[in-house]
């Protein structure tokens, strides 16, 4: 399971064959039976039991004022995000409910929003949500299962890839005064119950009426007109392109909920857009917004030295990542037959001189990412044992049999020797899969030349992908760095117009349904899937299934390792870069719990507040 998130989103395909036995479809008798729970979650009981005032994490008694400033890149032109054109402006989540809000202590934990209860049958054939009473839309309207029922078939009409996440779902139809029942095509996914609960609730009667010049709304189209919501915030004001700010909501119907308690401390939240990155970091110096991220190794160590660093008006801060792991890589597309061989996969992952690479450009701060699930329990290490080696016994005849005896490791380098070896190793695998150096040049068996286009957006790539073209020239290899916007970016990536990106995956604490997204046959052609690389293997399309449908947390994690072990053992892409941290920069003018969730990461905004003291030592926003 992995949440909707700006890095990622994600899909759900169709189950294998491999575990027929495992996705018996639903019966209608098993509809609407099970005990009425508070909570879901994947890992056992959840942590806080019904009645519980707030979660652990927050402060109860954050004060609710100030304002908070964020940065995105890039623009926008749509208030409709569930669409798949168009390019959506930041933080509308901010205005939407969902059924169910995750804790940010727990793995894969929900508790009730919308919703105040759910149930479900003991094989996971459906679930069915009560709404609460109480809940209502910002015009005072309340929220019913009817809006529940048709967002979700307009979520899935209008978008292929909710369609394609929320595919095993057949059907949702409202069941009684205040209930939703979501009916499944298989029994066994344990996951299915509760991804549905992450559904975004928009109101059908606003969506459906006329708008302000008597035509009526199309919720299959962008707009830039102001939509009505449910959540703690509406839309205050929108400058489009360049900035939209949301208002904290005085009479938010959920604003004592449990799960709500501590969180939605500001009252304004403001984005500012800037298309370039180093516009963007210095308008952070200059006080033009108040809190970032940084990504890049080289301006964390050169360009935080500033006045307002050394007085402590911008404070520097990192939280360690214990929520999620990664695969940052350079991806080839498989699409194309020049990287079908693996041996060509290998070689250029043999041309990479990462040690050279983070020493260059990193200040050395990272280390080499060698699994798809790195700086988690999830990864895979040493030889398969135990469940892992069951599970990968039971595919033995669909995966490579290096799995069970050689441990996946990336080619060493950390000295000029080192790296002219990589070279020749990298050219003897050229070799053997057909191509030689002529004039210079790398060809195939029929003359033509092996180019390599390394498509970015983000300019901050685009020395990283400098650094890789001089080696990868050395084989013959003829290098184009392309940058592009990112419009132009997002189109080529869904068009699949490309012969290699940098990019990744971010995963979960417990994988589940998305994995198919991420590398199944099914997901390889669909315009908009997360497979980028476009991988189609019988074996790894049976170990995402023994995944999905792991009965325990021990069956998920070995089902995991097996699944790293043999996408690894493929060489689908060059791993490149990791690192266990977020590193963060504020003005001063924020403060957050003494002990941050354990899952959270900075979690920021949401369990922060503005700091008055603080503020006045750091001075107002400009």
């Amino acid at each position: 399971m992995v949440r909707s998130l700006a890095l990622v989103l994600l899909g759900l395909g169709l189950a294998g064959p491999a575990l027929a036995q495992e996705t018996a479809p639903a019966t209608p008798a098993a509809q609407g039976t099970g005990e009425w729970k508070h909570g879901l979650s994947l890992m056992g009981e959840p942590k806080y039991p019904a009645g519980f005032t707030h979660f652990d994490y927050v402060n109860p008694d954050a004060p609710k004022t100030g304002l908070v400033r964020q940065s995105v890149d890039g623009t926008f032109d749509s208030l409709n995000d569930i669409i798949p054109r168009g390019t959506p402006a930041a933080g509308l989540h901010l205005i939407y409910d969902t059924l169910m809000s995750a804790a940010f202590d727990e793995v894969a934990t929900d508790y009730g929003l919308i919703a105040e209860s759910v149930r479900y049958p003991a094989d996971f054939s459906s679930v069915t949500y009560r709404l609460r009473p109480e809940a209502k839309w910002h015009d005072g309207q309340p929220i019913t299962p009817e809006d529940v029922v048709w967002s979700f078939e307009q979520m899935t009409k209008n978008n292929p890839r909710q369609a394609y996440y929320y595919s095993h779902v057949k059907g949702a139809a409202v069941t009684g005064e205040r209930e939703v029942t979501f009916t499944f095509d298989q029994a066994g996914n344990r996951e299915l119950p509760q991804i549905v609960g992450q559904l975004r609730i928009m109101p059908k009667h606003w969506w459906t009426a006329n708008g302000p010049d008597g035509k009526p709304r199309d919720i299959s189209q962008g707009t830039l007109e102001i939509p009505l919501g449910s959540g703690a915030y509406k839309v205050k004001q929108v400058q489009p392109g360049r900035s939209i700010s949301f208002e904290r909501v005085p009479d938010y119907w959920g604003k004592d909920l449990p799960v709500n308690i501590g969180i939605n401390n500001f009252a304004e939240q403001r984005f500012e857009y800037f298309r370039d990155s180093t516009v963007e970091l210095e308008a952070f110096k200059g006080d033009q917004y108040d809190f970032r991220i940084e990504s890049s190794a080289k301006d964390w160590a050169t360009a935080y030295n500033f006045p307002a660093v050394k007085e402590g008006k911008v404070i520097l801060e990192e939280f360690a990542n214990r929520s999620f792991g990664s695969m940052q890589a350079f991806i080839p597309n498989l699409r194309r037959d020049k990287f079908q061989d693996q041996r060509v996969r290998r070689a250029l992952n043999y041309a990479l001189d990462f040690e050279g690479m983070n020493r260059t450009l990193f200040f050395g701060q990272y280390k080499r990412t060698s699994s798809y699930f790195q700086n988690t329990e999830l990864a895979s290490s040493g030889l398969p044992t135990g469940k892992e080696l069951e599970i990968l016994e039971s595919v033995r005849d669909k995966i490579p049999e290096s799995v069970f005896t050689k441990p996946y490791e990336n080619p060493p380098s950390g000295s000029e020797g080192i790296r002219r070896s990589n070279l020749r190793e990298a050219a003897q695998l050229l070799r053997a899969a057909g191509y030689e150096v002529k004039d210079g040049k790398l060809v195939n068996a029929k003359g033509e030349p092996f180019t390599l286009e390394i498509l970015i957006s983000n300019p901050a790539f685009e020395r990283v992908a400098l650094f890789y073209k001089p080696s990868l020239e050395r084989l013959g290899i003829a290098v184009t760095v392309r940058q592009v916007d990112t419009s132009q970016y997002i189109n080529r990536l869904r068009a699949r117009d490309y012969d290699m990106i940098v990019s990744g995956w971010g995963q979960s604490l417990s994988p589940g349904n998305e994995q198919r997204d991420f590398w199944g046959s099914a997901a390889a052609d669909r315009e908009g899937s997360g497979n980028y690389a476009g991988i189609k293997d019988p074996g790894v399309d049976a170990l995402i299934e023994k995944v999905i449908y792991a009965k325990d947390r021990e069956e998920l994690v070995a089902a995991t390792h097996a699944l790293d072990r043999v996408l690894l053992a493929h060489d689908y892409v060059i791993p490149s870069w990791t690192y266990p941290n977020t590193r963060t920069a504020r003005w001063n003018r924020f403060s957050h719990p003494e002990k941050m969730p354990e899952y959270g990461s900075d979690a920021f905004p949401t369990i922060w507040w503005w700091d008055a003291q603080k503020a006045a030592k750091t001075g107002a926003a400009r």
